[in-house]
């Protein structure tokens, strides 16, 4: 049956070609450019969507995988644009001048010209400022008299010296955004079965620690709240030498090859030609990339999880990513993967709530983590090892040197080996946190690397960029990077050298110096294990990857089916509101028909949230992956890790005003504090509040500083007065509602539940059973009242949830 052509009205291509003119969000099929209108931008719609959609795959995603592509890498996939402002920075590029030139020159990198483009000659030229103002005196500061001060007009002075101040330091690439706290690691018995590094020789072993907990897309300055990964830093200050275990707060990620970093990163970035979005993935040339990268699907999956918007620092997983190798004294070789699991469980936000607390409060988990370190409430996580042999790996339906995939529990169990407590906050930012530099590439004796092709790039990657941006090789020697192990070597000066070295020997072998320092040998050094798990594998070079590599939505499948229906439901949403911020129509496409092979589900729901037909699955690099041992496994969830159930360093709002009924409130007060809980007073107005008995309450908070969705629960006082007063600021229903949207658990005494009314929050479930999120008493009962609401705290009641939210 043929299909009836509809004509948009005026109106319709009106507004789709408004859209054109927006650099976010766009509708699901740009409008066609009015005739004879030249409409620049609705045109680059049209060519944009049209060079998206000319490559629907990535045609040759099959080719990278098996020995026989080896030696025969095909030729990129590319699509012609229909015109030149469809791969354009901007529309602008014809507007020319003296300074801009005009377009760049087509299939032209100009700044690869003669190095005469860049070179300056001072020869016979008067000295200038940045400005090219020319200075009449480089000698003598601005001043108010020969013996006066200095005066703040002088610029000159100013723009030399503020140069200099800002010559240092460059901010990391990515995990620039950054939190750190010192601490100790305890083993809790030996580990000399497997390895003989040093943390794990005896039981109660205690290892010096500094971790760095990070957003990875965000610049320096950017908000903690953002949908990300965590990057979850620990270096190790052992009696051996310094070990980092750089990790994340996933166990996957997006590629396979660090090749491919570099495009990952700038594809995650603000796009160059405007510099948005800051922090931020819910951009096109992130989507454009992980559509045409269908490893990246597991990813993916997490990445839109609860799991990027942790509720803190301190209730969140960590994960060494990687495979590695424990290695003891026989020389006998296990494999390792590294789990980091939250003592007070692993917990998030919700999207809203996330977005809000970013503008209200960007440093949200760097104060958290201060607070809670300064509060004597130590976050504290104990260490898991997945253990096991090169015979099992050959085994698993998956490679397990692909850092797109885990390890099911099920199939390897984790089994805790220490606790890690951070006890100490920095004493400078910038001396210690800032200048931290962890490299995957500092391990020690009983430790070794697999042949896991990203944690190769990543191994070199990480000195290097700690080279550039602490200023020389000598970054070691800074106090928060120096080990606490000796350190004896024949490295001499560069940039920042600290060390004075006594004698005129730098080289080994040599007699001079006594032959000292001497090599330490095979029994007390490092050595890397022999044999490695690809030793019975082909030695030719050869740029290809093995074909268990080739399964990209197996493991992306077993995530998702093991989420609660609330997690699939928040992944979903991440998902929607991502794609929905993409401008070209055909790379949402991708992405949905990407999905389309890890859950046709969340396809078919995404396809109906953005507007567009369901597309086919994209072909797939492995059409017959092997079946997997695990299809569904509950560790994967975050709801499966609620921790001890206590509800230390919860932060509860306690409103109130004058006339509050104050007994139940000096009983909550105490009940909290006695839990560990912090509560805080909060007011229309900072200022000491009468009870209704004649007691004093000072209010610490107030509704205007301190918003709803800063907080973990809320309690409404008792008393006409007091809701009377908080009724008559607008303040007062925008806390209540975000609390009830966000899933938090409220208490409300007596008089209270008329505030519940007038925000329209429903007393019951909407099956009509009850909320058990929300506790109505007296204030005569309020010991009982107290005890449920510290029972329900603990957990998020997801299901009070609509989409979208409901009046």
């Amino acid at each position: 049956m043929s299909k009836k052509k509809v004509t948009p009205s005026v109106a319709t291509l009106d507004a789709a070609r408004a859209a054109a003119r927006n650099t976010d969000s766009g509708p699901a099929a740009p409008a066609p450019a009015a005739a004879g209108s030249n409409d620049l931008p609705a045109q680059k719609a049209i060519d944009a969507q049209a060079l998206a959609a000319a490559m629907p795959d990535n045609p040759n995603k099959a080719l990278e995988h098996g020995i026989a592509n080896a030696q025969s890498a095909p030729v990129g996939a590319t699509a012609t644009p229909a015109s030149r402002p469809a791969t354009g920075s901007t529309l602008s590029e014809a507007n020319a001048s003296a300074k801009t030139g005009t377009a760049a020159p087509e299939g032209v990198n100009a700044t690869i010209d003669s190095l005469d483009r860049v070179r300056v000659d001072s020869s016979g030229q008067m000295l200038t400022t940045n400005q090219g103002v020319p200075i009449a005196d480089n000698q003598n500061s601005l001043k108010a008299g020969a013996r006066g001060p200095a005066l703040l007009e002088d610029f000159i002075l100013r723009e030399k010296l503020t140069h200099f101040d800002h010559e240092r330091i460059p901010e990391r690439i990515v995990h620039a955004r950054g939190s750190g706290a010192h601490g100790f690691f305890e083993a809790y018995e030996p580990l000399t079965k497997y390895t003989k590094a040093a943390p794990f020789k005896e039981a109660g072993k205690i290892t010096p620690v500094f971790v760095r907990f990070s957003t990875v897309a965000g610049e320096r300055g950017s908000k903690d709240t953002a949908r990300d990964v965590r990057g979850f830093a620990v270096k190790f200050y052992t009696d051996e030498g310094n070990w980092d275990l750089v990790g994340n707060n996933m166990p996957v990620f997006f590629i396979q090859d660090a090749i491919k970093f570099p495009d990952l990163v700038h594809a995650v970035k603000p796009e160059p030609h405007h510099q948005m979005p800051q922090a931020a993935s819910a951009h096109d040339t992130f989507w454009d990339f992980v559509s045409l990268m269908p490893e990246s699907t597991h990813m993916l999956m997490w990445q839109m999880s609860d799991r990027a918007i942790p509720r803190s620092y301190r209730m969140m997983q960590g994960f060494g990513v990687h495979t590695f190798r424990l290695v003891n004294d026989a020389g006998e070789s296990f494999l390792v993967k590294f789990h980091w699991q939250p003592k007070l469980g692993t917990h998030s936000l919700v999207w809203e709530e996330a977005v809000k607390i970013s503008g209200a409060d960007p440093d949200f988990h760097r104060r958290d983590l201060w607070e809670a370190i300064e509060a004597g409430e130590y976050p504290e996580w104990e260490l898991g090892l997945q253990i096991f042999t090169e015979e099992q790996a050959e085994q698993f339906s998956f490679d397990i040197l692909d850092a797109t995939k885990l390890i099911p529990e099920e199939l390897v169990p984790v089994q805790i080996v220490g606790r890690m407590v951070l006890n100490r906050n920095p004493d400078n930012f910038f001396a210690e946190t800032e200048q931290v530099a962890f490299c995957t590439a500092h391990i020690v004796p009983g430790l070794d690397f697999t042949n896991d092709p990203l944690l190769a790039g990543r191994i070199h990657s990480y000195v290097d960029t700690q080279i550039s941006r602490l200023g020389g090789p000598n970054f070691h020697e800074l106090p928060i990077n120096a080990p606490v192990a000796q350190v004896h070597n024949n490295q001499r000066d560069g940039m920042h050298r600290q060390a004075i070295h006594r004698g005129r020997v730098a080289y080994e072998p040599n007699s001079l110096a006594g032959g000292c320092p001497f090599q330490a040998g095979a029994a007390q050094g490092f050595t890397s294990v022999a044999r490695r798990l690809d030793a019975k594998e082909s030695a030719d070079k050869v740029r290809i990857k093995p074909e268990k590599f080739a399964d990209h939505y197996t493991q992306a499948r077993l995530f998702f089916e093991s989420q609660s229906e609330v997690e699939k439901a928040h992944i979903g949403n991440a998902f929607r509101f991502e794609l929905s911020k993409v401008t070209v129509p055909a790379i949402r496409e991708r992405v949905v028909a990407s999905l389309a092979n890890a859950s046709p589900e969340l396809a078919a729901r995404l396809a109906q949230d953005l507007g567009m037909a369901l597309p086919a699955p994209l072909p797939k690099a492995l059409e017959n992956p092997p079946r997997p041992e695990v299809e569904v496994s509950p560790p994967l969830s975050l709801l499966a890790r609620p921790g001890d159930g206590g509800i230390r360093t919860r932060k509860v709002a306690i409103l109130i005003a004058h006339g509050v009924e104050g007994t139940s409130l000096a009983k909550l007060i105490s009940a909290l504090v006695e839990a560990g809980a912090v509560p805080r007073l909060v007011a229309a107005r900072l200022g000491t509040y009468s009870g209704a008995a004649g007691e004093s309450f000072e209010a610490d908070a107030t509704m205007e500083n301190s918003p709803g969705f800063l907080f973990d629960a809320l309690v409404l006082p008792d008393s006409a007065a007091a809701v009377e007063a908080l009724d008559a600021d607008a303040h007062t229903l925008e806390f209540l509602r975000a609390q009830y949207w966000h899933c938090k658990t409220i208490l409300a005494f007596g008089a209270s539940e008329a505030l519940l009314a007038e925000a329209q929050i429903p007393l019951a479930l909407p099956d009509g059973s009850p909320d058990a999120g929300l506790v109505l008493a007296d204030a005569s009962d309020a010991d009982a009242a107290i005890a449920a609401f510290i029972a329900a705290m603990p957990l998020r009641h997801f299901d009070r949830e609509n989409d979208p939210p409901k009046n």
